[in-house]
């Protein structure tokens, strides 16, 4: 067994200890994060902070990194509002690391990186036009992590795309089916592969293993 301790890691070298610290807790959600300027200019950027907080109001959170120079990210959702997270297909996964690079501000990774912008009527932020599934976000609450500079942002989904078929009678999103890729530390891609699925847990009763037929009546 490896045992590491505090003092430990805080004595490693740099690109390890980023590696180690990142990969950790294993696969993550993988996405692309959309948002526009309020002069028009776009921005794209890979994220793997995303996270599922409530169903009513419907609200995911994402953690972004303290606002630098050359990052419009933050700036352009505190300006507009809105922002969108769009999935990762296999094909486009090398194009998706790239907008990950120190482009210049004010230079847009839909351009540089080759995606196609969707927009829908009344939405400010752009959509990828290659994702399967997409959520349009209305930014709802800013915190400020005051021990390393971060920001959680919490947006409430004002919007889903998503492409047809992939949406099941139950609400489940058919990830596997969307081509959707996870992510492990920086730059580690994988294809999720079902393992099962189960009933809801309940106390003193064995975990059921669901079929087609009664995943619509989980729950």
């Amino acid at each position: 067994m490896v045992a590491i301790k505090r003092s430990q890691i805080s004595e490693m070298e740099k690109h390890y200890r980023i590696s180690l610290i990142n990969s950790l807790v294993g696969y993550k959600s993988l996405n692309l994060l959309g948002t526009i300027s309020s002069d028009g200019v776009t921005n794209l950027s890979l994220i793997s902070s995303a996270f599922h907080i409530g169903a009513n109001p419907p609200l995911l959170g994402i953690v972004i990194r303290p606002e630098r120079e050359h990052n419009d990210t933050l700036s352009n959702i505190k300006s507009t509002g809105h922002y969108t997270l769009n999935n990762v297909l296999p094909q486009w996964y090398k194009q998706a690391h790239q907008t990950s690079a120190s482009y210049p501000s004010g230079v847009s990774e839909f351009d540089r990186c080759g995606f196609k912008k969707h927009y829908v009527s009344g939405f400010k932020a752009p959509f990828v036009a290659e994702s399967t599934v997409r959520i349009g976000l209305e930014l709802a609450e800013i915190i400020d992590i005051e021990i390393n500079g971060t920001t959680i942002l919490i947006g409430e989904i004002v919007q889903i795309l998503a492409d047809n078929n992939l949406i099941e009678e139950n609400g489940n999103v058919d990830h596997i089916k969307a081509g959707t890729m996870t992510v492990c530390g920086l730059d580690s891609y994988f294809l999720p592969q079902m393992v099962g699925r189960l009933a809801y847990a309940k106390p003193g009763i064995e975990p059921q293993e669901l079929t087609t037929k009664n995943c619509e009546t989980n729950h």
